[in-house]
């Protein structure tokens, strides 16, 4: 049988890894004293962030973007160029329903899409009928469920209003 002791006093435990660290730390420290004495000696700046209050910048926000109604009282976003004095007040504030110029005004129009849904639902019910027409052939009832079965999958995919917004036409 083997017998091991354990030594419960930590204080005799030395650990070289940690002096080499100390070591490395009290080098840099000297290198950095160094660096810092010679920049004292050059005065220059260090660049550093400061928050200034907007009052007291005098400046204005380079945009600013605020909700606001078209001319069918449809929500629209809309932004104030800092740059046109015509669309803020004496505070610098924009004016509210002040347009500018730049402002633009967008459609988006889905009747291009509405058609194609609307032509595969047309095929879909036509499809319907001749598979009940045909009845009595198997193979073209099977060939006509292979085709409805493709035009469902299709308008499954293109029947939501994610489909209508990714092609639809802006102007």
């Amino acid at each position: 049988m083997m017998s091991m002791e354990i030594s419960s006093n930590y204080k005799d435990y030395r650990n070289d890894y940690l002096e080499r660290l100390q070591e490395g730390k009290d080098k840099t420290n000297e290198v950095g004293k160094e660096q810092d004495a010679g920049n004292k000696r050059e005065s220059i700046p260090v660049p550093k962030d400061e928050y200034i209050h907007s009052e007291q910048s005098g400046s204005r926000p380079s945009g600013l973007y605020r909700m606001g109604q078209d001319e069918n009282g449809n929500p629209k976003v809309l932004y104030d160029d800092p740059k046109k004095a015509g669309g803020a007040d004496k505070k610098g504030q924009p004016k509210v329903g002040a347009d500018s110029p730049e402002e633009e005004n967008c459609t988006t129009n889905t009747d291009k899409v509405d058609r194609e849904i609307e032509k595969l639902k047309e095929q879909k019910q036509q499809l319907e009928q001749q598979i009940k027409a045909a009845s009595e052939d198997e193979e073209k009832v099977k060939e006509l469920e292979k085709k409805l079965s493709r035009i469902e999958s299709e308008l499954s995919q293109k029947d939501n209003d994610t489909y209508r917004r990714q092609n639809a036409v802006i102007s």
